[in-house]
């Protein structure tokens, strides 16, 4: 007798609920992918107005080979490693161009600063030791499961614990290793890929530092966006359907075991779900549950961000893809987002300008600018308010530190706020990481990847282990898709 193929549904399609879609697919299911918006990609998507193109969301490739491994060779996208990953403008006039070869990169800095070359080696080396020793445990694997936490390897790591710098900030670490307050700056803004604040934040976030100069970052050659549409083209080869305006209503389980969903009225069953919704709407709106929405709520949300979309009618040649503009008082800056739930007058800025590598992303002589400050979570704040006084600030600095008039390059204008972002990612509050990781067991803290009490149910994206940023929401696919596999071998 023929055995039924296996049905799996999953809820959301953000680059973690594609990448399970795709690996759900090749273990013999037949996927159907259920998404609340008009289109896929969750914060990885884009918009087109008046001859610009804008990535929306994350704008930073790193780990590509997580993409490429979901992709059959024909798919696979070109991307380039970037010479230089970021051009840093501080107040005082320094201007220091971040070169992803680490050697040039600490020639650059001794140059222009306090710091030694060889002092930016070894930070970056120490950086490389604490990949090494977590990636294996905290990134590409779930430790929530005692069988793959309790190994001899990991055992073999632990001893070497103190290393990892967890019970330091991350800013500590970078006033002992760095006397140049700058380059302090520099290496605390790394706590920000997470959402998080460098005054609180375990020391072992060092580590996305390593990605960017050891490991390399990259941009594909057509924009972010190539990563959603590559991986949506992939996940229809393999057979799967996907339903847009489609939201799931609620989730169906009856004596702790998967029932299936309901959407539009309608019970659809399912051998196995997967969820890449933000893990507050799971259980408020999908499977409600009280004592599960109150600890997530108790938990420190992530930062959110207030981006400007801006097309610029000319060339800025002293800018590069990615530019940080940092804030005269850093530590000012985060008390502002974490404790008063604030954007501080003078805010660090990031302009991302695709068109540098693309030059089709904006009109002959133009640019496309992407411009984000870090924002706090959304908790009912005048946000009509921050964003007046926020452009104005913004404006301000960019006039001071480029010596331009910058008010009068603006032809197209279009913001995103916490709000917004909530209401179209679904992300809770606005908060683009989920919890913030601003403790030594933040990580501890995640939701796992999967239920005890529930089976069949899984969980990725930003909001779970490992957490938020492209290349641990691809994990949490892999992660998930692996215990799936264990599962159909006892079947």
């Amino acid at each position: 007798m023929k055995q039924r193929k296996l049905n799996g549904i999953v809820i959301g399609s953000g680059v973690a609920g594609l990448a399970a879609a795709i690996r759900l697919a090749r273990l013999g299911f037949a996927v159907d992918v259920f998404e609340q918006a008009a289109n896929p990609g969750g914060k990885i998507n884009e918009f087109r107005q008046d001859g610009f193109r804008f990535d929306m969301g994350p704008s930073l490739f790193t780990l590509p080979h997580l993409v490429d491994e979901l992709l059959d060779d024909d798919l696979k996208f070109e991307y380039r490693k970037l010479d230089v990953v970021t051009k840093y403008f501080f107040e005082d006039g320094t201007r220091l161009s971040a070169f992803s070869d680490v050697d040039k990169f600490a020639r650059e800095v001794e140059a222009k600063t306090q710091v030694s070359e060889k002092k930016i080696v070894a930070y970056l080396k120490h950086a490389a030791m604490v990949y090494q020793l977590t990636a294996p445990i905290f990134i590409f694997n779930s430790f929530h499961r005692l069988s793959k936490l309790l190994t001899w390897d990991n055992f073999l790591k632990a001893l070497q614990f103190a290393r990892l710098k967890a019970f330091s900030t991350l800013h500590k670490l970078n006033e002992e290793s760095f006397k140049d307050p700058r380059i302090v700056q520099l290496f605390d803004r790394y706590a920000t890929y997470n959402g998080s604040n460098p005054y609180k934040t375990p020391g072992t976030m060092s580590v996305i530092s390593h990605l960017e100069h050891s490991l390399g970052a990259f941009f594909p050659s057509h924009g972010m966006y190539e990563i959603t549409s590559s991986l949506v083209e992939q996940a229809k080869r393999l057979g799967v359907n996907f339903y847009f305006n489609t939201p799931v209503e609620k989730v169906l389980v009856e004596e702790k075991s998967l029932k299936g969903v309901v959407v539009k009225g309608e019970t659809k069953d399912c051998d196995v779900l997967i969820s890449d919704v933000d893990i507050h709407q799971f259980y408020s709106d999908l499977l409600p549950d009280k004592k599960r929405l109150t600890r997530i709520e108790k938990a420190e949300r992530s930062s959110s961000a207030l981006i400007f979309y801006w097309g610029m009618k000319k060339r800025f040649g002293q800018l590069d893809l990615h530019n940080i503009f940092f804030s005269g008082d850093y530590e000012k800056e985060f008390s502002y987002l974490f404790d008063r739930k604030e954007i501080t007058t003078d805010p660090t800025v990031y302009v991302f300008i695709s068109s540098k590598e693309n030059s089709d992303d904006a009109p002959d002589e133009m640019e496309n600018w992407f411009v984000m400050v870090n924002a706090p979570e959304n908790v009912g704040q005048d946000w009509t308010r921050l964003k007046l006084e926020t452009r104005r600030n913004i404006l301000s600095k960019l006039n001071r530190i480029l010596g331009e008039d910058m008010e009068g390059q603006i032809v197209f204008e279009k913001t995103l706020d916490p709000v917004k972002i909530e209401d179209r990612t679904g992300s809770f509050q606005g908060a683009m990481y989920g919890p913030s990781s601003n403790s030594s067991f933040s990580a501890f803290n995640r939701h796992p990847n999967f239920r005890r009490d529930l089976k069949d149910i899984y969980f990725v994206g930003g909001s779970v282990h490992p957490g938020g940023g492209i290349p641990l929401c691809l994990s949490s696919a892999k992660i998930v898709a692996e215990m799936v596999e264990e599962k159909l071998k006892t079947r």
